[in-house]
């Protein structure tokens, strides 16, 4: 008697303790992948539910909340990240039996042009680099741009080759992508 009383008191306190919880509806976990987020400001949500923040460098993500069995979920973004933009794949559907870790999000940092002016370059042989990118220019060019970087990602545009004869310096050349192309290098060669 003593050891029903004992398990009865136990299986009560145990449901007690999960009910002040808030307890849930259900008892799957309804999460997924994140790639290539590496800015801040990502928020998800199911349908309606809470919002969750996802920190920019995560690689998963998962609900708090569970789901139940033979539950639809949609999970959608609320809130893009800053500076750059996010896709969802695998974000529908009806849950079964098993968690659900097959939400997919997918995101790409925005990417500018980086560039300027060029004067007096009369001669060919000027090399500009910022980074592993190298960029000819050609003899009477005015104007120059390299790849487009990152939104907050450093550039450093130097000289690698001077033109024969020239000496080619470089202004404004270092900083960080801001959220708009960055054409206020000048290159002035003598």
């Amino acid at each position: 008697m003593k050891n029903l009383t004992l398990r009865a008191s136990v299986a009560l306190a145990c449901a007690l303790s999960l009910a002040a919880c808030g307890g849930s509806s259900g008892n799957l976990l309804l999460g997924g992948t994140v790639t290539n987020l590496f800015k801040p400001g990502l928020v998800l949500q199911n349908k309606t539910g809470p919002l969750l923040p996802v920190a920019a460098g995560a690689t998963t993500f998962a609900f708090h909340e569970l789901i139940g069995n033979d539950e639809d979920f949609e999970v959608k973004i609320a809130t893009q990240p800053t500076g750059a933009v996010c896709v969802l794949a695998n974000n529908k559907g009806k849950s079964g039996a098993y968690n659900i870790t097959s939400v997919a999000v997918v995101c790409k940092t925005n990417m500018y042009d980086l560039g300027g002016k060029i004067s007096g370059l009369d001669v060919n042989g000027l090399v500009l680099v910022n980074g592993a990118d190298r960029l000819a220019i050609p003899a009477g060019a005015t104007d120059f741009k390299l790849s487009q970087i990152d939104d907050g990602a450093p550039y450093g545009i130097t000289v690698l080759t001077q033109p024969p004869g020239r000496t080619c310096s470089v202004q404004n050349g270092v900083g960080t992508m801001g959220a708009a192309a960055v054409d206020a290098v000048r290159v002035t060669c003598g």
